[in-house]
């Protein structure tokens, strides 16, 4: 049977990188057409501006955006720059596992098992930064992505070195209790209303699913510190916290079809506006006090602890376990 320390690493990282630029261009699909509902895999990808095709020679990722100058080559429409930065971050993040992860193996590894730890770590990151995306332009984690990594974390969990489906299934329960708890439960019981969203919840329950109780203590306490210094940052060279034009189209559009409503139809809009947080409790505040997305910084954090704090953090709490034996 083939072994990791047999695969020529330079292969393994060319490969590794193409995947996570490929499936990075992929995102921007999800990133765009998951929120409004729209097929993922049909049709095929389409200029946002013009909705004509987009040839394949004119899909590569990053490289094309390079070649076309940040133009749509159909219209001449302007390219947004997430789209190259959404498939450059997806290929440095294959690497990225590819070193810290893969790499990390013992060499009598079996190559399919390094494999296929390898597909799986990169569909739940990649699942994040898609969900990072979302949540910064509409104030919404999508279910498919929460949920769909919560299942994979745990049912993946003999996978990962150290690891247990009944360990993985205790760190998601951990990790949600801790939002749900006091955001959703007490805090609705004080103030009538949540204090954060459940879609945080569901984000903590993934990163426990994947690695444990500790690192959804370590999302929670390094994303609220990161997004905390982001919003100060925000606040002092802008003076207030913008509304995503997203959001404020969604808003306008939903007041609109109250407004053309009648009787029990209008009624069960007008709950139905009321009980979101984001549109309803917004519309109230004004914008200039709009809220800032938490999720990208669970993102960011579930992503630190796992490429970078998760040894360290591991290393430290074992020598003080030893020290206090």
């Amino acid at each position: 049977m083939l072994s990791l320390s047999e695969l020529p690493q330079d292969l393994v990282l060319g490969v590794a990188l193409a995947l996570g630029l490929t499936f990075g261009s992929f995102l921007n699909v999800v990133i765009y057409r998951l929120p409004r509902g729209e097929s993922l895999l049909w049709p095929g990808s389409r200029c946002p501006a013009c909705a004509r095709p987009i040839a394949p020679y004119d899909n590569l990722p990053v490289l094309s955006f390079l070649l076309l100058r940040g133009r749509a080559r159909c219209c001449g429409a302007r390219i947004s720059g997430r789209y190259p930065l959404v498939e450059a971050l997806g290929g440095l993040y294959a690497w990225a596992l590819v070193e810290t992860l893969v790499f990390a193996l013992p060499g009598d590894t079996p190559a399919w098992r390094a494999i296929v730890l390898f597909l799986i770590s990169l569909a739940m990151g990649l699942g994040l930064l898609a969900a990072a995306f979302i949540d910064l332009e509409h104030f919404y984690l999508p279910d498919p992505i929460t949920l769909g990594g919560i299942v994979l974390g745990v049912l993946a969990a003999p996978l990962r070195p150290d690891s247990s489906m009944l360990q993985s299934a205790l760190g998601a329960a951990v990790g949600f209790l801790m939002v749900w708890l006091p955001f959703g439960l007490l805090y609705r019981l004080i103030r009538g209303k949540t204090g954060m969203g459940l879609g945080d919840a569901k984000l903590l329950s993934l990163a426990g699913a994947w690695f444990g109780w500790q690192g959804a203590v370590f999302a929670l306490l390094a994303g609220s510190v990161q997004g905390t210094l982001a919003t100060l940052a925000v606040l002092l060279t802008k003076g207030k916290l913008e509304e995503p034009e997203a959001v404020s189209r969604e808003r306008q559009q939903r007041l609109l079809e109250i407004d053309q409503a009648e009787g029990a139809e209008r009624e069960r809009l007008e709950a139905e506006f009321l009980a979101d947080p984001v549109l309803a409790e917004s519309s109230t505040r004004g914008i200039a006090q709009s809220k800032l997305a938490f999720g990208p910084f669970l993102v960011l954090a579930i992503l630190e602890y796992q490429l970078f704090a998760r040894p360290w953090l591991e290393a430290i709490w074992m020598d003080l376990w030893m020290g206090y034996g």
